[in-house]
């Protein structure tokens, strides 16, 4: 199974960056994993809220491969603990998914249509953070859950 970790927005900050990169790197032990920022569309500055969101959808949906499993990360999806994300991928990898996409969406949100696509809407917290640092928690817990799964002696409950 393939992790794809997307997100709409700039490229990382140089602290971020850092953090990603080792993370994804522990990660590959476990599986293939890809980051890819998606740009936002240009002239976003003379579009609405709306119409941003419908041109990232829009970006997203050509992106997107009909087998893909979307998770999207949305501060009122459901909540899961490490466990609970350990299990996910291990039912994803049991049932044979080729890649579960993981997108963190732009700075005002997605259109319903990815909404619609997602099979899981994931929120990481009550609290909003900033996409830069939505990033690296995802990877860490990404790497998190991988390390449960192994019985490894990175998380302690």
């Amino acid at each position: 199974m393939k992790i794809a970790c997307w997100s709409v927005g700039k490229a990382h900050e140089s602290y971020v960056k850092e953090g990603v990169e080792q993370f994804t790197v522990r990660l590959q032990h476990y599986f293939k994993t890809e980051w890819t920022l998606l740009p936002t569309p240009r002239s976003t500055g003379m579009l609405s809220e709306m119409d941003l969101r419908r041109k990232e959808a829009d970006c997203i949906l050509e992106w997107l491969e009909k087998d893909d499993y979307l998770v999207l990360l949305d501060e009122k999806g459901k909540s899961l603990s490490s466990e609970k994300l350990a299990s996910f991928l291990q039912s994803r990898a049991n049932e044979s998914t080729k890649r579960v996409v993981f997108l963190i969406g732009g700075a005002f949100g997605v259109d319903d249509r990815i909404k619609k696509r997602a099979q899981l809407m994931w929120s990481l917290s009550a609290l909003v953070f900033p996409h830069q640092l939505v990033r690296l928690i995802l990877a860490e817990q990404l790497y998190r859950a991988a390390t449960i799964l192994r019985n490894e002696k990175y998380h302690h409950p």
